[in-house]
């Protein structure tokens, strides 16, 4: 159950603990319901404490029950509830002020402090501000003389109830709009609550003011979707956002052109985290402010890799940790601090490389140790079998000889010579194809003369087959 309560320099939303405090909460509700707190003065304000309201009169010494107004004066009071026990503990709560022996009448104050149990004790907790805790602010930090009176009128002007989960008492008439303003209001020798007490502006300074105000706005809406840690978090003021890029230009190429205005921290091509691509913007940190003032200002639409680039302040807090109000921020990610992020990906990919290249050498080894050990896979079965007649036969010293060849090749390569000049690399040339035209013709040669010794023992296989035949 919630009650809304405009008021002069802004709203507060009161969520009730109908449980635990039905009588309060039922009392608080119909005296708003009758508008009874409408042009209600903060009459007693006090830093780091309360803020007190709840009198029509003003004086602190007024006000009533909503049973006193429907019954008489004999009920201008009502017992509170003691149990359970509810601490001041924290700021934003709301309290009914015991007017001595649990009697509770229509005053209420809102705790400013942390800790006020000690002194408050005796007074009854029914709600807790859940909305408008920078209302509590300005509350907490008006200005008032010493008898802790605002010099300048803070009061309710109006109460929205959003539900009421009690019925109205016999006789309870709801007023069907707003009553006037009382004549203390208008006799005030205070400030009134409209009146602007600030000096004449500037046209500059009030357009300034607005645009700090939707600044605020937008980053309040950044906060509540989850973008901002927090609205009052800003973005560092040494950073520069470098965008429309050209996927060529690299970490290195930045650095270097954006030097000469000063000392760089760090600077960042952001890259695709998969493909290492770029995605054509970067971030580029400076030593001081005044250098990335000074390339904001002649670095924007320059021509880098035929590309007109943009250059605008950085926007991002990615690396800064809110850590709570009064706490300040943390910035995250020190040790890589001056390292691009293409660094980091071709650590990354010298890694892979690495892990690839032992893979290979381990395979390698795998199939030499293998080949040493003569086994050879089997068709049939997929099981790998000891051969001893596997180096023997001519297509077995065939296979050799390839084996052979290709580990001159692979030495040749391994020793291959600097030439003094063209003469001498096309003389290499000449003799190398001379060698291995002779290696082809003696392997042509070979295996003419193997298909001659086939032919000539199928022959002699025939002959015996008719020569038994005729017998």
């Amino acid at each position: 159950m919630s009650v809304v309560l405009e008021t002069t320099i802004g709203d507060l939303t009161i969520d009730l603990f109908t449980k635990e405090r039905p009588h309060s909460c039922k009392n608080f509700l119909k005296l708003c319901k009758l508008k009874y707190y409408n042009f209600c003065l903060f009459h007693h304000v006090q830093s780091n404490f309360v803020a007190q309201t709840g009198d029509p009169t003003g004086s602190g010494s007024g006000g009533q029950s909503v049973y006193g107004i429907l019954s008489g004066e004999d009920a201008r009071y009502y017992e509170g509830e003691k149990k359970p026990k509810i601490k001041h503990d924290r700021p934003g709560l709301v309290s009914m002020v015991n007017c001595g022996d649990n009697l509770i009448g229509s005053q209420f104050f809102i705790t400013l402090g942390e800790d006020t149990t000690c002194s408050l004790d005796e007074h009854i907790v029914f709600g807790e501000i859940a909305e408008g805790h920078d209302v509590l602010l300005k509350l907490n930090e008006t200005i008032c003389d010493a008898t802790h009176r605002p010099y300048q009128d803070i009061r309710i002007t109006h109460t929205v109830i959003l539900e009421d989960p009690y019925s109205d008492p016999d006789g309870l008439i709801v007023p069907c709009q707003s009553p006037e303003p009382p004549l203390e209001v208008l006799q005030s020798d205070r400030i009134g609550a409209d009146e602007d007490i600030t000096e004449d502006i500037d046209i500059e300074e009030l357009e300034e003011k607005r645009l700090e105000k939707e600044a605020l706005a937008r980053a309040t809406i950044l906060e509540i979707v989850g973008d901002l840690p927090s609205a009052d978090i800003a973005p560092p003021e040494n950073v520069l956002f470098v965008c429309k890029l050209n996927p060529v230009t690299s970490d290195d190429d930045l650095q270097i052109i954006f030097s000469r205005f000063g000392k760089i921290v760090s600077c960042e091509v952001i890259r695709d985290k998969k493909s290492g691509n770029s995605l054509q913007y970067a971030f580029v940190e400076f030593d001081n402010q005044k250098s990335c003032e000074d390339a904001y200002l002649k670095m924007d639409n320059v021509l880098i890799d035929d590309r007109r680039i943009h250059v605008d302040f950085s926007q991002s807090v990615s690396k800064i940790k809110w850590l709570g109000k009064g706490r300040g921020v943390k910035y995250t990610d020190k040790d890589d601090e001056g390292k691009n992020i293409s660094d980091k990906y071709s650590k990354n990919r010298n890694k892979k490389r690495d892990s690839f290249d032992s893979r290979n050498n381990y395979s390698k080894d795998k199939m030499s140790t293998h080949e040493s050990k003569h086994y050879r896979k089997d068709d049939k079965n997929n099981r790998y079998r000891k051969s001893e007649k596997e180096d023997r036969g001519p297509y077995n010293k065939y296979r050799r000889i390839e084996k052979d060849e290709d580990r001159r090749r692979d030495d040749y390569d391994k020793t291959r010579k600097n030439y003094r000049n063209e003469g001498d690399r096309k003389n290499d040339r000449k003799e190398r194809d001379e060698k291995r035209e002779k290696d082809d013709k003696n392997k042509r040669s070979y295996r003419e003369d193997r298909d001659k010794r086939s032919d000539r023992g199928d022959r002699t296989k025939s002959d015996r087959y008719d020569r038994g035949s005729r017998r």
